[in-house]
């Protein structure tokens, strides 16, 4: 039941992540939530996104840490949880590694 749990909290927080960037983003660098994962305890939560151009990965990853504490007051009324997790964010290197996977096939 837990890992039941654990999954419909994950993709709740990955829908709520992708709503707070749509409406915090200022639109200089196209940011893509494209997963979570959650502590089994339910105290940490990591939200993987992608950045494009890639040369905005790390001033886009400073504002996103910036917004942590904004991130949670967002999701606060939209989660039914005893303790709202604390969240971080990072870069998706399996995503860049299966782009870069799919651009070495196609040259082949």
């Amino acid at each position: 039941m837990t890992d039941l749990r654990q999954d419909k909290v994950k993709e709740l927080i990955r829908n709520q992540a992708a709503q707070f960037l749509q409406e915090e983003s200022n639109y200089t660098s196209l940011i893509t939530v494209t997963d979570a994962s959650v502590s089994k305890d339910f105290k940490r939560a990591t939200i993987f996104v992608t950045v494009y151009p890639e040369t905005s990965e790390e001033s886009v990853i400073n504002f996103l840490k910036r917004k942590r504490r904004d991130f949670k007051e967002f999701i606060k009324p939209k989660v039914r949880m005893k303790r709202i997790p604390f969240f971080d964010f990072e870069i998706d290197r399996g995503e860049k590694n299966r782009q870069r996977i799919d651009e070495i096939s196609h040259k082949i």
